[in-house]
């Protein structure tokens, strides 16, 4: 009888969560539009139904007060749910080192959505995250977009790819005894894509008895180069940012900047090069390749009309991630605006991973990805007291 009240409870319990939804906030950061004061945002079937003032609340939805709403939190770059919490081998999944160049591994092979960090920033409003193979390989692997809320592979990706990561820089010499220079660094890629761009276009003979046999490295490369995916450069010191846009340049791909620690002295070139940014985290450590890393980056790239998303990236030691929140309030307090930087984790990076028509703002038929806080969500003494992702209800404690 215990065991049948316990799941009769737990049955319960599951179904409030599940119930459609009403939040009524002091604040509404939409993200997309202005602050609406004293606004409703209303929640059915996973998806926001409607939001604004004056909104008559439906008969049986759950209703949560709160003084200040915003969108579920987007990190542009994080090897969250790969890298795990422990700092073991056996949780350390984001870097094979067994070669410098395997465009071939999936994310979506690597990523546990049961790993204790994915809960950790679940907690502090992050709902949706581009994860994936880590820094200090020419290329360590895929990435991908998936929500934070627990489940299976199958059940939490949005993208089981979207971008292929690389990295440009000391960390890769470090790692691998070949290459030991930048001028080797280039050289192996530029050697990958040649061979690259040859596959592709035996892979096009009209007579299919002269097409290559599948070649899974070459067929992800292949994507890069014909624009499907695009290219997530690690990149931090002016040198190896000049590199990958020389790179980008010569084999007509897209863009990204990953890191960007100098990128705030190389404004034109990247512009012109069309290339897209995701900065550093803002609390980042000033050495190595980011020894010249400028914490108002964020406002002066900004200020030069260049969309910027901040990532939490990667932390070798325990607890292993940054928290995208905390950043965004650092790179406010050094210069950015408070719109800027919500949107430097929310809107910029949804359309920077192409999912904007689902998350990143407060809109009619977007998924019901949603923060709640108990003040400013900048303000070190707040607390996230409510999350929910696709309309349920992930998180309801004040702490």
């Amino acid at each position: 009888m215990k065991n049948i009240f316990t799941i009769c409870i737990f049955l319960i319990g599951s179904a409030s969560l599940r119930a459609q939804i009403a939040i009524k906030a002091e604040t509404i950061y939409t993200v997309s539009g202005s602050p609406i004061k004293n606004g409703i945002v209303l929640v059915k079937d996973g998806k926001i139904e409607n939001v604004g003032t004056g909104l008559t609340i439906p008969a049986g939805y759950k209703t949560f007060e709160t003084k200040v709403l915003s969108p579920g939190l987007v990190d542009a770059r994080t090897l969250v749910g790969i890298s795990g919490s422990q700092n073991i081998p056996t949780d350390q999944d984001q870097l094979d080192k067994t070669s410098p160049i395997q465009p071939d591994l999936r994310a979506i092979d690597a990523y546990n959505p049961e790993e204790n960090l994915v809960k950790v920033v679940r907690d502090y409003g992050i709902t949706t995250i581009h994860t994936g193979h880590g820094v200090g390989a020419l290329v360590s692997g895929q990435t991908m977009i998936a929500k934070t809320k627990a489940g299976t592979v199958e059940t939490v990706v949005i993208q089981p790819l979207s971008m292929l990561a690389m990295t440009l820089g000391p960390s890769v010499s470090s790692n691998f005894s070949s290459p030991g220079t930048k001028a080797k660094q280039m050289a192996m890629i530029r050697t990958e894509f040649l061979k690259a761009q040859s596959y592709t276009k035996k892979q096009s003979d009209k007579d299919t008895s002269k097409r290559p046999a599948v070649d899974l490295k070459m067929d992800v490369l292949a994507k890069v180069l014909n624009g499907e995916i695009k290219a997530l450069i690690t990149a931090n010191s002016s040198n190896d940012i000049m590199n990958a846009i020389r790179l980008a340049k010569e084999f007509n791909f897209k863009l990204v900047i990953n890191g960007a620690a100098e990128a705030y002295r190389l404004i034109p070139e990247i512009k012109a090069a069309k290339a897209e940014i995701v900065l550093h985290a803002t609390m980042a450590r000033n050495g190595g390749d980011m020894v010249n890393m400028n914490r108002e980056s964020a406002a002066i790239l900004t200020a030069a009309g260049m969309p910027v998303s901040i990532e939490s990236g990667f932390e070798a030691y325990v607890p292993k991630t940054r928290i995208i929140l905390f950043e965004a309030g650092q790179a406010m307090a050094h210069g950015l605006s408070f719109d800027e930087a919500l949107k430097t984790i929310t809107l910029n990076p949804a359309k920077l991973l192409g999912i904007e028509k689902r998350v990143g703002s407060i809109e009619k038929g977007k998924d019901a990805d949603l923060v709640l806080y108990n003040g400013d969500p900048f303000e070190y003494l707040t607390k996230v007291c409510v999350v929910i992702i696709d309309g349920v209800v992930v998180k309801e404690e004040c702490k």
